[in-house]
């Protein structure tokens, strides 16, 4: 098998701030792998200043996977060690997302019928609003709404500015099931005296309150909170899921820091039963860093896949979102097609 790589730069409609940055571009490192007659899968990884990862580092590991030593791609799919202990988790996901494209192409199957699922998931995605202007959130909230969007997921800085940031949200999609992301923002003082605010405005669920570090207090949290609190940041591995599971509500996986499909398949199998319902996050990505997590999403109570309906430019296409759902095409592999849309700001 041959593998190249190509950097991009993705660049936001508009900046997305967040409680710790605000964010206007990303650069994307995409793996091609084609194998002797000349099918490809494609796989993506994106730079993330939290996880330490630029386009060079990304870049440096992804060129360290060695797949020639394996005489198929199939075989270095179900191997499970592609790539090494030390490689950084969206490094995997990434080389694993090529190589499940590439496996579905030559078996003339698409990603989710190759892992179980027979069906072509669809689902309601949540679309982001992050910390702007109550006047600015609440024309955000009522374009979203009308475009069909029925879940929204609100960006908090302070708690109590968060409060009035959902009141207007709330007033301008009635029908919308809002969810909250403070990024860790917040005291534990803090979450509890807003929680019961947030329940009476029909806030479903709350992610990662407080700041990572300590799951034991997101566990006490959660256990007295009057709404779903899920673990983001203090959920990374499956260890750390291992400790939350059946003490939190929810898990968001993310399969750049989870390391892919199957390993959110072997999280969403270890909370099963346990109380704590699956959530499918992403990082802002093109639809082919998205794709592998589509292929999953009918497993998940939320699920949260907007990163590529935030960008200025999809240099991929595919899977939808723009209507609110993101769906399976039902093409072999990923199905994802090079050759993407342009997009206007929702407000």
């Amino acid at each position: 098998m041959k593998a190249t790589l190509r950097t991009v730069r993705l660049d936001l409609t508009e900046p997305l701030r967040i409680s710790r940055s605000t964010m206007s571009a990303r650069d994307a490192v995409w793996l091609t792998v084609e194998d002797p007659d000349g099918t490809r899968g494609h796989g993506e990884a994106v730079s993330s200043v939290y996880y330490g990862l630029d386009a060079e580092t990304l870049t440096h590991h992804l060129s360290s996977v060695d797949l020639t030593r394996y005489p198929d791609p199939e075989t270095a799919l179900y191997d499970g060690e592609s790539t090494g202990a030390d490689t950084p988790p969206a490094v995997t996901a990434a080389v694993e997302s090529a190589l499940l494209d590439l496996v579905g192409k030559r078996a003339g199957k698409p990603v989710h019928a190759l892992l179980g699922s027979p069906a072509a998931p669809v689902a309601a995605t949540a679309r982001t609003i992050g910390i702007t202007t109550l006047a600015k959130a609440a024309a955000e909230a009522r374009k979203l709404a009308a475009c069909g969007f029925r879940v929204i997921k609100v960006k908090a800085g302070a708690a109590e500015e968060a409060v009035e940031r959902v009141r207007v949200i709330r007033d301008a999609a009635p029908e919308a099931r809002l969810l909250l992301d403070p990024n860790g923002a917040w005291s534990a003082a803090d979450t509890r005296r807003v929680l019961p605010r947030l329940a009476e405005l029909g806030v479903e669920a709350v992610e990662q309150p407080v700041a990572p570090g300590d799951p034991e207090g997101l566990a006490e949290l959660a256990a007295s909170s009057p709404i779903p609190v899920i673990a983001d940041e203090d959920a990374v591995h499956i260890e750390d899921v291992r400790r939350l599971a059946g003490r939190v509500q929810g898990v968001n996986v993310k399969l750049a820091k989870c390391g892919g499909v199957r390993a959110a398949l072997r999280i969403a199998e270890l909370i099963e039963g346990s109380g704590t319902a699956l959530m499918l996050g992403c990082l802002t990505a093109s639809s082919l860093g998205i794709a592998p997590a589509v292929h999953l999403a009918d497993r998940a109570r939320w699920v949260d896949l907007d990163g590529h309906l935030l960008l200025a430019r999809d240099p991929w296409s595919g899977i939808g979102g723009d209507d609110g759902y993101v769906r399976t095409s039902g093409l072999p592999g990923l199905g994802v097609r090079f050759g993407g849309v342009s997009r206007a700001h929702v407000a």
